[in-house]
């Protein structure tokens, strides 16, 4: 695959292109160490919160580079800060963590890492969602951008985010002074792998990515003998009715031209066959991709956990906790159509394009809402293209190529890795460029 960038009849000229042009032209000087890289932190994934070598690891390249870090905001996010004369100030963000899911890819850097949960049980840790690759990127796109700063005039911020799986990394941070640390952005740019062939980079304008809300309901019966269940409140019982009614919610409830996802995803309940419990647990998560859409479903969990828990005479009132509450990702119009004329200029009509609209959630946007600043979240390819092609032709596109999360799920470390790294290099230099 041809990945200089190119010029199509199609595209429209981008002053900023010549500047991305030169600054990557060092590309080839940092591939190597990059993709050393990269396999070191895939091999060695951390848990959200627990980023500690991963930070101090992309610490060590950005001070490398001339930045001034700034490291341990929210426990262990930083920021790298490049003051490159006046000029607009450009923040660049990956986040850092791993999740708890045992890695089946047979790479020879495969992860075997294991961590200790909060119950002390011994549990897998893997880049299976390719944060990695978006912490590569990012410190290989600070490295050439510190290096070619005659390019460009302006601040230039890095920064690695904790905890995304989680929901609240970048809140943290925020609440941890992130505004007295970094001068205020005036625009905020991020990407994430897709499912798309790796080369290709896809942008969108409005709401792209959901806001999420997961929900723990404890239901309380009243326990005894599964010989006299007469005497007892069964919450196993209730808690399937709750689950076959709450079905209906998005299908009866929400209007055909919105999108909403409701899932039940953990019942726990009883110790043994012959007893019946006197409480069981829910753990249910919610998308949509507008608040109005988010009250109808929250509104309608309350209303129907309630009545199914009144109708089966609860001795106490279900309690609802909310918990790994990611916002809508919802990108700025104009600062979208800006970068993604400047990715067409540089990567060419055929290798750009829409990105779809995502069930997926992410916490970024929790940055730039703290400043008040325009951003924009974009999409990069990263399986084969040809794996893909021949997923495409026989229609197994969800059967055969992995998703995000799935324990065989890895990007190609090229042209993922150079793709990235460029997208995010164009993007702030058409902000930067002088």
């Amino acid at each position: 695959m041809n990945l200089t960038p190119k010029t199509t009849p199609t595209a429209r000229l981008v002053p900023s292109t010549t500047a991305a042009s030169a600054v990557l032209a060092a590309l080839p000087n940092v591939r190597g160490w990059q993709e050393d890289f990269y396999r070191d932190v895939h091999s060695h994934p951390e848990l959200s919160h627990r980023e500690f070598e991963t930070s101090k690891k992309v610490a060590a390249r950005l001070e490398n580079a001339g930045f001034t870090v700034h490291d341990g905001i929210g426990g262990t996010g930083l920021v790298g800060i490049l003051r490159n004369g006046d000029g607009p100030v450009v923040l660049l963000r990956a986040e850092m963590d791993a999740l708890p899911v045992r890695e089946d890819t047979s790479l020879p850097y495969a992860s075997t890492t294991t961590d200790i949960d909060a119950h002390g049980s011994e549990i897998p840790v893997s880049h299976v969602c390719g944060h990695d690759m978006h912490t590569t990127c990012l410190v290989g796109a600070a490295h050439l951008l510190a290096a070619g700063r005659q390019q460009w005039s302006g601040t230039l911020i890095a920064l690695f985010q904790p905890a995304e799986e989680v929901g609240d990394g970048a809140r943290i941070m925020v609440e941890d002074n992130l505004a007295g640390i970094i001068p205020r952005p005036d625009v905020a740019l991020a990407q994430h792998n897709l499912q798309q062939p790796a080369g290709h980079v896809r942008t969108r304008s409005g709401p792209a990515l959901s806001v999420a809300d997961s929900i723990r309901i404890t239901l309380h019966g009243r326990g005894g003998p599964g010989s006299m269940p007469h005497t007892t409140v069964d919450p196993v019982a209730l808690a399937a009715m709750i689950v076959v009614r709450l079905q209906t919610v998005v299908s009866r409830e929400v209007p055909p031209s919105d999108t909403a996802v409701l899932t039940v995803g953990s019942i726990r309940a009883g110790t043994k066959s012959n007893v019946i419990s006197d409480r069981a647990v829910l753990e249910l998560n919610i998308r949509s991709y507008s608040e109005q859409t988010r009250k109808i479903l929250l509104d309608a969990v309350h209303r129907i956990v309630t009545a199914e828990c009144r109708a089966s005479g609860c001795p106490k009132d279900p309690e609802f906790t909310m918990f790994d509450q990611f916002p809508l990702t919802d990108n700025d119009t104009a600062t979208t159509e800006r970068v993604a004329a400047a990715f067409e200029a540089f990567f060419g009509a055929d290798r750009t394009g829409e990105m779809e609209q995502l069930p997926a959630s992410e916490n970024f946007s929790d940055i730039p809402g703290a400043f008040g600043t325009p951003n924009t979240y974009w999409g990069i390819g990263c399986i084969d293209p040809e794996l893909y092609r021949v997923a495409v032709e026989s229609g197994r596109v969800a059967q055969d190529i992995p998703a995000p999360h799935a324990p065989n799920f890895a990007p190609m470390i090229q042209p993922t890795c150079d793709t990235g790294t460029q997208a995010l290099v164009v993007a702030a230099l058409e902000w930067l460029a002088t």
